[in-house]
């Protein structure tokens, strides 16, 4: 007669094997983000597809897809994910530094070494408003809120005279265009991981001194309406 198979139960995975498993997961994740920046820093998001992605991170296509359903799916992330490691380099370095101008003269050389470390973030930066625009939006969302954030802090402890709360949201995007600017325009002509301009640094501190700090003395001017 015979017998009847014992039904197995399936054995439990253990913390550990689990851990492991996602951890190897995310390092996957972070790969494929790494390779596809560097893939459209050099063929722009247009020619940046899934076969160089996946070759740059000497993975098999199918790979891909475990993780992103398609190619936009990526690059809907890729910004906002280099953008806030680029803004979260600045938070620990100004970590400790007292005072508007101090915190904003490191953020200004935190992100010029973070840019000539990384060439191809102007790419992923820019051609994102036409080709990842939820990214692009995304980006400039958080930027503005950080900013925002810190120019409050400036005026409620009285670094910043002559501007207004509602003020405030225009004067980010302001120091924010030129920031930008400035570092598209020495960047041009700077070789890989050069150190920022100090001329540059400096200007634009007397420029944001005298602007905002200076403003206690300068004659109050009637908004319209």
């Amino acid at each position: 007669m015979a017998t009847t198979a014992k039904k197995r139960t399936p054995r439990k995975m253990s913390p550990d094997v689990q851990i492991s498993r996602e951890q190897r997961a995310a390092r996957t994740r972070e790969q494929l983000l790494y390779s596809a920046a560097r893939v459209v820093g050099e063929f722009g998001y247009r020619d940046a597809s899934i076969q160089r992605i996946t070759a740059h991170a000497g993975m098999a296509l199918g790979t891909f897809y475990l993780y992103f359903d398609s190619r936009q799916t990526l690059f809907d992330e890729l910004l906002p994910h280099y953008g806030v490691q680029m803004l979260e380099r600045v938070r620990e370095r100004a970590h400790g530094a007292k005072g508007f101008y101090e915190v904003e003269e490191i953020g200004a050389r935190v992100v010029f070494e973070y840019l000539c470390e990384n060439p191809w973030f102007w790419r992923v930066l820019n051609e994102a408003e036409v080709e990842a625009p939820q990214a692009w939006a995304s980006h400039h969302r958080e930027v503005t809120r950080r900013y925002n954030k810190f120019l409050q802090r400036a005026k409620s402890e009285g670094e910043i005279a002559g501007y207004d709360v509602d003020e405030l949201d225009t004067l980010a995007y302001l120091l924010i265009a030129a920031r930008d600017y400035l570092y598209l325009h020495h960047l041009a002509k700077s070789p890989q991981n050069s150190q920022v301009p100090e001329r540059a640094i400096h200007t634009y501190m007397q420029f944001l001194r005298h602007g905002l700090g200076g403003g206690k003395s300068a004659k109050k001017v009637v908004k319209p309406g």
